[in-house]
């Protein structure tokens, strides 16, 4: 991977925010959009936050995008450009907690700061036979000071990405290749045979269901598109105007369903062509069919547009 071994604080920086709740394989076609399109933590600071949402479309979490900016700028003013070389100060900037800034730290300063990621926990609690659950706070507790205990102090970053890699390559989560693991002799996990009962997690994810309705109001070649700016999911990304229902309304309609996880909700959505649009929206609510990739949209209209499902020969 191109971020292996980079000394750039930015660019690790945004390797990290890109990895997070993302596979390596698909984040790795967004961190190259991104250093091409941002070469510079102040190319990045400079770009207007519509141009950051559209290049990380799809990516989903769009909070990592908005605080990747936002802490751009930071850096950009507070700064002058320069990304701060210590933790305390890296850890200051939006969207970035200890496990980023450790990474930060150590990959781009050499400094002794110990990274805890799901690799990480996952290689230490086989090892120790630690069986409390990591996702509490007695678990981080004990999972960061054992972390920082083993810590490598001279070479903490080659140490950090050494037990990171292991537990990616040799202590997987499934089917983890213990035969030829260095330490499967003096693994606790390993002589009680309770590998696949490690690492713990207690907490359990309950799924919100919710049912969107998009409009569909199309004049003249273009369609009504609106941003959204409150506090909620796929904020400052833009839609076709939205109508949330409840469910026994939303499947009283025949269109296709379409649907999208996230972390804590679930999305079942459906598109509605309607006559008469509404005569209060502004004009700068309608743009040509033929612009809509110059927009940031949540994925699952994407994929409805995607779907050659949105037609131009409507209108209304």
């Amino acid at each position: 991977m191109p971020w292996k071994g980079e000394k750039n604080p930015y660019f690790i920086w945004l390797s990290e925010i890109i990895l997070q709740q993302t596979r390596v394989e698909q984040g790795l076609e967004y961190y190259l959009k991104f250093i091409k399109e941002f070469p510079t933590v102040s190319h990045l600071a400079d770009a207007s936050e519509d141009k950051v949402m559209r290049l990380w479309q799809g990516l989903g979490y769009y909070s990592r995008a908005r605080n990747l900016h936002a802490s751009a700028k930071i850096v950009q003013h507070e700064h002058v450009g320069i990304f701060p070389n210590n933790y305390e100060d890296i850890l200051k900037l939006k969207g970035i907690g200890k496990y980023t800034a450790a990474a930060i730290s150590s990959f781009g300063f050499n400094l002794p700061h110990a990274v805890v990621d799901g690799n990480v926990i996952r290689v230490l609690s086989r090892v120790f036979g630690i069986k409390i659950a990591y996702d509490t706070a007695k678990g981080i507790e004990e999972f960061n000071a054992l972390a920082h205990d083993l810590l490598d102090c001279k070479n903490p970053g080659v140490y950090n990405q050494a037990i990171m890699d292991f537990g990616a390559i040799i202590c997987m989560p499934t089917n983890p290749n213990c035969m030829q693991c260095v330490m499967h002799k003096d693994c606790e996990a390993n002589q009680q045979n309770i590998v696949k009962e490690l690492p713990v997690k207690n907490k359990r994810i309950t799924l919100k269901k919710r049912y969107f309705i998009f409009k569909l109001w199309i004049k003249k070649e273009k369609i009504c598109i609106e941003k959204r700016e409150e506090k909620d999911i796929w904020r400052n990304l833009y839609q076709f105007p939205l109508e949330e229902i409840g469910e026994k309304k939303f499947n009283s309609y025949d269109e296709k369903e379409f649907t999208q996880k996230l972390t804590h909700q679930k999305i079942h959505a459906k598109f509605i062509y309607e006559e008469g649009a509404n005569t209060a929206i502004s004009a700068q609510s309608w743009v040509d069919i033929k612009c809509l990739n110059n927009f940031g949209f949540p994925k699952i209209i994407c994929t409805f547009i995607e779907s050659n499902n949105l037609k131009i020969d409507r209108h209304v």
